[in-house]
């Protein structure tokens, strides 16, 4: 869909996380800066400004206050305090079967705590993670407002991401409705916001911008049909113990940090495969397929325009797992956060 056509009126930042039940709208030519609500609140004059809405600043700083004393919406409050990623486990017990990964400073639901292990659900997980690295209680509490993030939710299928905020700027891709981009900021009707490791513009016209905490990442996303082989499988779940771990432009540990392809070079090097460290070599490096070719272990490139600047492995079921961003770093996505450019079978089997 063409951002040219219909259009809103004004921006929308649902801000769920911090004000429940509230939604706060302001014009464009109001408050030009969609920043997050906290600082447009302690940056504005006291009195009765109305702000958003019909609401005032003391209004706002009250309702506020509410949700963050509410939990921000848990009701027993856990925040992660670990320096990357805490294993989640079926399990309460060092040998219980991780199946997610509560990144640095994310929230869940603490449901129960005995004998040194906390069971908790966080988005789509339900686990236990060891009780000493969450902060729950009045520490929580106080901590949890420094780790909220301001992300773009968007609206609209076939969204146009552009080059510089301007409808006769390139194209460099599309994205599709529900996919949650990294905001960076908004200026005269657009948004600027980071896919993978860079600033593009989406018109403001279909994107909502809101200030969300980090829930869990599940590691049972992926579903493997019939036909695929062993290694295959093992590539992926190799893949995916390293989610959530750091970008690092250049890099290829998979435990300090790398870049897209240098993620990819790292996980096929370990069956055995070499690969260049540069995703437009690495399309070069097999056989073209379609994207409904693809089988979990094939290699999905993205690109600015038809330029191949990206690589993800596909997992199946229509996920990826890739190095993203410094912000994100290794990360699963919907296949098509993007518009693929071009499918490679590197596995021949």
């Amino acid at each position: 869909m063409s951002t040219g056509n219909c259009k809103k009126k004004r921006i929308t930042i649902s801000v769920t996380a911090v004000i429940l039940g509230i939604s706060l709208s302001f014009g464009s030519s109001t408050y030009a800066d969609a920043r997050s609500v906290a600082a447009a609140l302690s940056e504005s004059g006291s009195g009765a400004v109305t702000l958003f809405g019909n609401k005032t600043r003391e209004e706002y700083l009250k309702a506020r206050a509410d949700a963050e004393g509410a939990n921000w919406g848990y009701t027993n409050l856990g925040i992660s305090n670990v320096s990357d990623n805490l294993n989640i486990r079926a399990l309460p017990g060092e040998d219980g079967k991780i199946v997610g990964k509560l990144p640095k400073n994310a929230a869940c639901e603490v449901l129960e705590e005995e004998k040194g292990w906390s069971h908790i659900k966080s988005g789509e997980v339900e686990g236990y993670v060891k009780s000493e690295y969450l902060l729950t209680g009045l520490q929580a509490k106080t901590k949890v407002r420094e780790f909220a993030e301001d992300v773009v939710k968007v609206g609209t299928d076939g969204l146009n991401v552009r080059e510089e905020p301007s409808t006769d700027s390139s194209i460099v891709t599309q994205v599709a409705t529900g996919e949650i981009l990294e905001y960076v900021g908004t200026e005269d009707g657009w948004v600027s916001v980071m896919i993978d490791d860079e600033k593009v513009y989406v018109s403001a016209d279909y994107v909502e911008v809101t200030s969300e905490l980090r829930t869990a990442l599940t590691m049972t996303e992926v579903l493997y049909g019939e036909g695929v082989s062993d290694v295959r499988a093992a590539l992926c779940n190799y893949a995916l113990q390293y989610v959530g771990n750091p970008y690092v432009w250049g890099g290829t540990s998979l435990s300090k940090g790398a870049d897209c392809s240098g993620f990819v070079l790292s996980v096929f090097r370990n069956f055995g495969i070499s690969l260049p460290h540069y995703s437009g070599s690495q399309a070069n490096s097999g056989k073209s397929i379609t994207l409904g070719q693809a089988k979990p272990g094939d290699l999905v490139f993205y690109g600015k325009g038809k330029r191949i600047n990206h690589v993800a492995i596909y997992l199946g079921g229509g996920r990826v797992v890739h190095a993203s961003s410094p912000r994100t770093g290794i990360k699963v996505s919907n296949v098509n956060y993007r518009t693929p450019v071009k499918v490679v079978r590197i596995l021949q089997d």
